[in-house]
This record gives structure tokens, C-alpha cells and sequence, in this order.
């Protein structure tokens, strides 16, 4: 039972190709710090592989066949790619599905005020996060405005090293009694995640100048008014590039690992295949994740539903029965992270279920937490196939729980797929410092998890 170091396994070729994977990944995760931003970039991925927009596809009447390559994006948030296999759609799909939000700031749709002298932005935080780990330390500004007149604005502010950045300030140790007195839950409060913006007042401006200079700038950059932030996405995240981490480099220091790890390496696995695959191979990549799978760009919505049906259609005769049996029929891997054993906090984790960095891509039978609340639980049998197909693929894998009964737990998109009927069971990557704004995976385990998703698509 005891599962293998992966490094250990590796020719000097497949270091090779391990280092361009996690090159490849660096960029991916630096320009998608938003889910936003992960669909621009998933777009401009796939169109160089000779993928389609299926919205243009239905609006000229084609007709689709085994090997055509198309994606479908709901609202700019989500976006799912397809291959086209030899066997029908009724014969299901083989899916690999992550999520591409990540914790965070969200700026308030009213943000911007000043006090004493200092320019603020009001946030609300978005996902799990603990709230003192994002307070002293520099954060960008990334998102979209949009203005009454249809214009978009993005907007890109603290990655350039040219940029200033931003930040929420901590106090200081000398008058921090109190504060050190209280539950880590409340040492930093919600309300209290109020961005630095700015500190120089406006010259000849009477009310507010410090606010007043920072509107100019907006105004005189962007072309956007204090209004404008009513109808503003604009997300506070850590600034800064992904680096390398470990004296020995193994593994990678980034911000949204947690799923943007498991989101490129599904990503990559599809683009991978160039051959018609028996089964038609979809990567989902869907937001809302964070905070339920919620909303119309949530996993909950109908949008992946939506796109096998048009998909049915534009294969031949659709009906609601094929539709039916093609999602029932469906094999997938909910593609999300898992907790990384970290010996600093042995007391949360029981190591013999639990994930280890290095020892290749994990697989979570269950989720959910007290009793295997909120979880999808994978049938044995669907275990045992896939075991095969990982050993068959030489993949390095292992299997895991998240942390100890009773300490905590989290839930994924994959009971929202499994309502079908289809077969799911959750595959990830171990991190470790999940969810707060510096995350830590092993560049190997990205690699085998890049590995184990083209082995389930072609061979499921």
C-alpha cells in the first residue's frame, strides 16, 4: 500500500518534459489570476490547436463529425472543451472537470472612500479564506468595468514590476495586546480587509482630496467614473509572479493553485491529443466553485448540459432521450486539489489516508465532512477500472481523505455531475498552505496528474 516517490521513476527525458509542464503552468497561473482571465487564456490555447467556438458552429448550420475539436464559454467565467470521438454521444463522454475561482477580495460595488489621508477600497472576501493571512503583504487589482455605453475595461494593476501595488495594512506589535488575545477566526475581521489605494490628496480639492486624486488617476488611466464601480468585477489578489520553491526546485510557489492546477493539467491533457479518440474527451473548467458551485457560471447551472445537447444536435437527430443517456453514460474525473500531509500540522492529518507532495496525483473516493457529508462517494468497481488504467498508463498515483474524521472537510463539483447517474470520483493535486494567498505544490505531482487525465480520456 505504500505508494512511490514519482521523482524517483523519471528518466532524464521525462524530467525534461516535467520542467516544460511546469513552465507551461507558471504562465497559465500568472495570467489567470481571475476565472476571467483562465478563459481568455484557455481560448487563445485552444484556437492554436484548431478548436472552434460552437456558437459560431451552430449559427452557420455545420455539422459536426468524429474529430472536430470545438469549446463553448458561458459568460466569459467557464468554458468547456470537446473532441469528438468515433462512438456516438450516447456512448458518454469522457470528462475531466476542475474549477478556475480561487480565494480572495472582491471590491464592494460602493468601494471607495478616504480616511485620514488615506484612500481605501471595501472588499468582501470570496471562498475560505483565513482572513489575517492576507493583510501585509502586496496585492494586485485585476478585473473588468463596465460602463453604461457597453464599453469593457480591463483592468491589470500591481503585476507589471513597473506597477505600484496595493495592500491592507496589520497592526503593529507593540499595541497588538488585545488583538493577540483573540480566536485567529476574528484577528483579522471581514470588514476590516480595506485595501491601501493611495495617500496624496488632490491639489485645491477641499472634500475628500486623497479619494478625489485617486478618481483623477482612474479617470485619466482608465476613462472610468466613481459610478462605474456599480457594475465592476474587480477581484484583490496576491501580486507577483509564480516562482520556483525548494533549494532543489521540485516544486512551485503560486497564488490559485487551488484548482488552477488541476484546471492546466486537464487543459493540457485534452490539447494533448491529437488522434480521434474512441469516446468523445471534454475538459470542464467552471466557476463558482468556492462558494458552492452557485450562480450561472456554477457548476450548478445547466450550461455543460446545454452543450452536449447542442453537441447532439449538431451530430445528427437530438433528442431528450439521447441527451439523457449520453450524460448517464458519462466517465469523470472531478479534477480538484487535496490536502497535502504537512508534518508542521501531523495532529489535522491520519497519514495513512492522506495525500503526500511527490507521490503523484490523488484520488479521493469521498469528500464531504462529518460522515461524508455534502459528498460524492465513487463505486468500487469504478475504482478498480480506473486503478488498471493507471497502472497500465504508468501513472504514479495515490489515494487519500481530507485530513482526519470529524477535523474538518470540504465538498467538490463532482456529486453536481454524479446527479446524471455518471461515474465521478474526485483527482487532484496535494498542496500544501491550501487556500491561503501563497500555495505549494510538487511539480511532479503536476506532471502525473497532466498524465493520469490523457490516460482517462483515451482510455476510460
Amino acid at each position: 500500500m505504500e505508494r512511490k516517490i514519482a521523482w524517483n521513476t523519471y528518466s532524464d527525458e521525462e524530467l525534461s518534459k516535467l520542467e516544460a509542464v511546469s513552465a507551461e503552468y507558471r504562465g497559465y497561473l500568472d495570467n489567470g489570476k481571475t476565472e476571467r482571465e483562465c478563459v481568455t487564456e484557455t481560448i487563445l490555447m485552444a484556437e492554436k490547436k484548431g478548436y472552434r467556438n460552437l456558437t459560431d458552429v451552430i449559427a452557420n448550420g455545420e455539422k459536426l463529425a468524429a474529430g472536430d475539436c470545438v469549446y463553448s464559454d458561458c459568460m466569459g467565467k467557464a468554458i468547456m472543451l470537446f473532441k469528438l470521438g468515433k462512438q456516438p454521444l450516447e456512448k458518454g463522454i469522457n470528462i475531466v472537470g476542475a474549477h478556475i475561482d480561487s480565494p480572495r477580495m472582491d471590491l464592494k460595488q460602493n468601494p471607495l472612500y478616504e480616511d485620514t489621508g488615506i484612500a481605501y477600497l471595501d472588499t468582501h472576501y470570496y471562498g475560505g479564506i483565513k482572513k489575517y493571512q492576507w493583510v501585509a503583504l502586496p496585492l494586485a487589482l485585476h478585473g473588468v468595468v463596465a460602463k453604461k455605453d457597453g464599453t469593457i475595461v480591463n483592468i491589470v494593476i500591481g503585476e507589471d514590476p513597473a506597477d505600484p501595488v496595493v495592500g491592507i495594512s496589520d497592526l503593529l506589535i507593540h499595541l497588538a495586546g488585545d488583538q493577540m488575545g483573540k480566536k485567529a477566526s476574528v484577528v483579522i475581521e471581514g470588514e476590516e480587509l480595506n485595501v491601501i489605494i493611495g495617500g496624496r490628496p488632490l491639489k485645491d480639492e477641499e472634500k475628500d482630496p486623497v479619494k478625489a486624486n485617486m478618481l483623477a488617476i482612474l479617470k485619466e488611466k482608465y476613462d472610468i467614473e466613481e459610478e462605474d464601480f456599480l457594475s465592476a468585477e474587480i477581484e484583490v489578489v496576491p501580486a507577483g509572479p509564480t516562482r520556483d520553491f525548494g533549494l532543489d526546485r521540485s516544486m512551485l510557489l503560486g497564488y490559485g493553485h487551488d484548482d488552477r492546477v488541476c484546471a492546466y493539467a486537464s487543459l493540457n491533457a485534452i490539447l494533448s491529443i491529437d488522434e480521434t479518440p474512441e469516446y468523445t474527451c471534454c475538459c470542464v473548467l467552471a466557476d463558482k466553485e468556492e462558494i458552492g458551485s452557485v450562480g450561472a457560471t456554477g457548476m450548478s447551472a445547466k450550461y455543460f448540459e446545454n452543450a452536449v445537447a447542442e453537441l447532439i444536435n449538431a451530430c445528427g437527430d437530438y433528442s431528450d432521450l439521447i441527451l439523457r443517456r449520453a450524460l448517464t453514460a458519462c466517465r469523470m474525473l472531478s479534477c480538484d486539489v487535496s490536502a497535502g500531509y504537512d508534518p508542521n500540522f501531523a495532529g489535522a492529518f491520519e497519514r495513512k489516508n492522506s495525500a503526500y507532495l511527490g507521490k503523484g496525483v490523488c484520488f479521493n473516493k469521498y469528500t464531504g465532512s462529518r460522515g461524508k457529508g455534502g459528498s460524492n462517494d465513487a463505486n468500487a468497481e469504478y475504482i478498480g477500472r480506473l486503478r488498471k488504467l493507471m497502472d497500465d498508463a504508468n501513472v504514479n498515483f495515490q489515494t487519500a481523505e481530507l485530513g482526519k474524521v470529524d477535523q474538518g472537510g470540504g465538498g467538490t463539483i463532482a456529486y453536481i455531475c454524479a446527479a446524471y447517474g455518471m461515474e465521478v470520483i474526485d483527482s487532484g493535486v496535494a498542496v500544501l498552505s491550501m487556500h491561503a494567498p501563497w500555495e505549494i505544490i510538487s511539480k511532479a505531482d503536476l506532471y502525473e496528474a497532466v498524465k493520469a487525465y490523457r490516460a482517462f480520456m483515451l482510455n476510460a
